[in-house]
């Protein structure tokens, strides 16, 4: 079947019941007009409403990507950061909406950024910025950014993208560990919620797929076992700070 009947069917069914995600005009035009197919090797499955694994990462469902988007609000000329660029299919949707030199976007894993550039020029949007960083660093060389979309679960957005913001400027992420909520946060502070969604957590230099993981010292693998057993959610936590904790004074005075 021609991809671009494909695509129409694909965004008529996200702006009507039951899903109803797309509401935005010019959201739904560029979702109409990026070839998804470029993206991922099953042409007609690549606009079914459905997650893809790719290289030990999900690809978002085109109802998941509608609802970021259309969170993030972008408007003509405004810049934007995509962090977590997976596929580089949420990119190559934004750059429809503003001019593709707008565009940045990065990942942790460098197999990520390598197939994100090969998807983003076949597709014909080649003028998107593609890097390998950590995302919790984010992209100051080219900050402040109008919009910072956060591909990826937090329970507070990381220090660095909110002060690489605009001072008008919109962080778009989803917060919370198994339960998440769509949530915008202002440079200024300010929150708006949205729908539910489900993405996988903000990954750390080390757990990227196809990694080698950090030669930990002895006593931060035993803390690591400790607060693994301890909580469910062990991805949240912050890392003891050892220096810290030898000078704090003992809970029990010595006899």
């Amino acid at each position: 079947m021609d991809p671009a009947v494909l695509r129409e069917d694909m965004v008529d069914g996200l702006e009507s019941p039951p899903k109803e995600v797309v509401s935005d005009e010019g959201v739904a035009v560029a979702m109409r007009e990026v070839p998804r197919h470029e993206f991922l090797p099953d042409e007609r499955g690549a606009y079914a409403d459905r997650d893809h694994e790719v290289l030990g990462t999900r690809a978002l469902a085109p109802s998941t990507a509608a609802q970021l988007l259309e969170a993030l609000a972008l408007e003509d000329d405004e810049t934007v950061l995509v962090v977590g660029v997976g596929i580089g299919y949420t990119a190559a949707v934004a750059a429809e909406l503003v001019d593709e030199m707008n565009v940045h976007a990065i990942d942790i894993a460098r197999p990520l950024v390598f197939e994100a550039r090969t998807n983003l020029e076949a597709a014909g949007y080649d003028g998107i910025l593609v890097d390998c960083r950590d995302g919790a660093d984010g992209l100051p060389e080219y900050a402040p950014f109008d919009r910072i979309l956060l591909e990826a679960a937090v329970v507070e957005p990381p220090q660095a993208l909110l002060e690489q913001l605009h001072e008008d400027g919109r962080l778009v992420y989803p917060r919370g560990s198994q339960i998440q909520q769509l949530e915008a946060i202002s440079a200024g502070g300010d929150r708006v919620q949205f729908d539910s969604v489900a993405l996988d957590p903000l990954l750390v230099e080390g757990e990227q797929p196809g990694a080698v993981e950090r030669n930990r010292m002895t006593r931060e693998d035993r803390e690591h076992a400790r607060r693994r057993a301890q909580s469910r959610r062990g991805w949240e936590q912050e890392w003891i700070e050892w220096d810290d904790a030898r000078e704090a004074p003992s809970r029990y005075p010595r006899s």
